[in-house]
């Protein structure tokens, strides 16, 4: 029984038919599934991008619509994390700023975004004013998400903080209506 097998094997050891196909698979099989694996971290960073700027439209537009009433930054993260159907840990990610803008003398935001990170200390919150009537604001939204695949392709290229968390950040402009 032992000796058929070892036949086989030898003969098949010793066979060279295929090996340029050998070649192309160990080459372009790894390939293609790194092109895979970043289409599907691509695919779920477009539906979180979309998650999380559609809570961010609909907190927006809640403020926007309500300017005698002060919200503080718990209260419009919360309309954030209830409208953005899948971030997960929202309410421990999220972090927001808010400053009036001049539409005559415009200046942007700071470019370094203030996101949450699990591995430092607190930090309190940064940038966060109210408007009032007919009043120009812009709101920047800043999630931390867990990349589906860190270590290939897409999930890899992502700036990290000290947990491994990737960051997302959305923008909004708006009018307080009077």
């Amino acid at each position: 029984m032992i000796q058929p097998v070892h036949k086989f094997l030898r003969r098949f050891r010793r066979d060279e038919d295929g090996a340029a196909l050998l070649i192309e698979f160990a080459i372009f099989v790894p390939l293609l599934f790194s092109v895979f694996l970043m289409a599907i971290e691509m695919g779920i960073y477009s539906m979180r991008q979309m998650y999380l700027d559609r809570g961010l439209d609909i907190a927006v537009r809640y403020v926007r619509l309500n300017t005698n009433r002060t919200f503080t930054h718990n209260e419009i993260k919360q309309l954030i994390c209830d409208n953005s159907g899948w971030l997960e840990n929202c309410d421990e990610t999220l972090r927001l700023e808010m400053t009036t803008v001049d539409p005559r003398a415009f200046t942007r935001f700071d470019p370094e975004v203030d996101c949450v990170d699990t591995s430092q200390p607190a930090k309190p919150v940064r940038g966060f004013t109210l408007g009032e009537a007919n009043q120009m604001m812009m709101l920047r939204a800043c999630v931390r998400f867990n990349p589906v695949y860190p270590t290939t392709g897409l999930g890899r290229e992502f700036e990290k903080d000290g947990t491994g968390r990737a960051k997302m950040v959305s923008i909004a402009a708006f009018v307080q209506e009077p």
